[in-house]
């Protein structure tokens, strides 16, 4: 084990599988004291099951580390602010906040229930706030605190996830007035884009293709000639790193931005910013746009999913 969080205490949400264990083992490895929040959910937010937190508990304190679960929804401001005092309780004190809870309910947008688009938002956009709203009452009296939340590409437009996408994209907007509310007090807050097969994005068609890969011995036929696809590039250990580092002091300048994670890739997201304008005295009217902005503001600008012809 390292000692660079030797005597901090994190709090990872969502942390019984996936992203989420491995955060919070990466973090024990490195010294700090971990709450394990996970409600034990399906994939889709239904159901609870406690042992998830406890496997991850145990794991912990097998390698010598210090850890407690906790057992609470991220999706109600008392939820969030139990999860917090959860280490407080125990812990007497807080330093680090990985906001990774999350579920899926996909489906084209014109197909989308108003449930499957509460449940999404409640549990990404609304959890990352019910937990970062206390955590930053702690963070601003004692002057210091990092904040990692959990974004996804999906944000960035991704077909029949319209909930999700607007969830993930939204942290995004969050992470960066966040930190623009707390840096003042040496807090930050940055978001990462994680990119690995975990059971939110592997399906069981991929996870039975991925198991019959991993059979396939030396001599036989190759795994790529029979179509199977290697996840091992996705491993979600290999986004914890970058977690992390985050959480370090030589990361203390680091406030408001998002990374993409994945395998060995590491990257900075720009900031967004006019790319090009056009401008007039006065104001534009629909015939000038109309004649203008396809030779400019749109050149070269093509439909992400063009119209397509109905099948017969």
């Amino acid at each position: 084990m390292g000692d660079r969080l030797k005597g901090k205490v994190a709090v990872v949400t969502g942390a019984g599988r996936g992203l989420g264990r491995c955060h919070a083992l990466a973090l024990a490895a490195e010294g700090a004291k971990v709450v394990i929040n996970d409600l034990g959910g399906a994939v889709d937010g239904t159901g609870a099951d406690k042992s998830p937190a406890d496997e991850v508990v145990a794991e912990i304190k097998k390698m010598g580390g210090d850890a407690v679960a906790n057992y609470d929804s991220v999706t109600t401001m008392e939820g969030g602010e139990k999860i917090i005092k959860a280490a407080i309780d125990t812990f007497g004190r807080l330093d680090i906040l990985v906001n990774n809870a999350g579920v899926l309910r996909d489906r084209m947008v014109f197909n989308m229930t108003e449930e499957e688009w509460d449940t999404v938002i409640s549990v990404h956009l609304k959890g990352h706030f019910a937990c970062t709203k206390p955590a930053c009452v702690v963070f601003r009296q004692q002057r210091s605190g990092r904040i990692i939340n959990t974004s996804s590409e999906a944000g960035l437009g991704n077909m029949g996830q319209a909930n999700y996408s607007a969830a993930k994209e939204g942290i995004v907007g969050l992470t960066r007035t966040v930190a623009r509310d707390m840096g003042r007090y040496g807090i930050t807050c940055n978001a990462i884009r994680p990119r690995a097969a975990t059971r939110m994005t592997v399906t069981p068609e991929l996870q039975a293709a991925w198991e019959k890969r991993a059979k396939m011995g030396v001599g036989g036929p190759t795994a790529e000639a029979a179509g199977i696809p290697d996840l091992s590039a996705l491993a979600p250990e290999a986004v914890s790193p970058m977690v992390v580092f985050l959480c370090t002091d030589e990361a203390a300048n680091i406030n408001g931005r998002n990374f993409l994670v994945t395998g060995g890739n590491v990257s900075l997201y720009s900031e967004p910013e006019n790319c090009r304008s056009i401008f007039k005295e006065g104001v534009w009217t629909v015939d000038e746009l109309c004649d203008l902005v396809p030779k400019t503001l749109a050149a070269g600008l093509v439909n992400p999913s063009p119209p397509q012809a109905p099948k017969e």
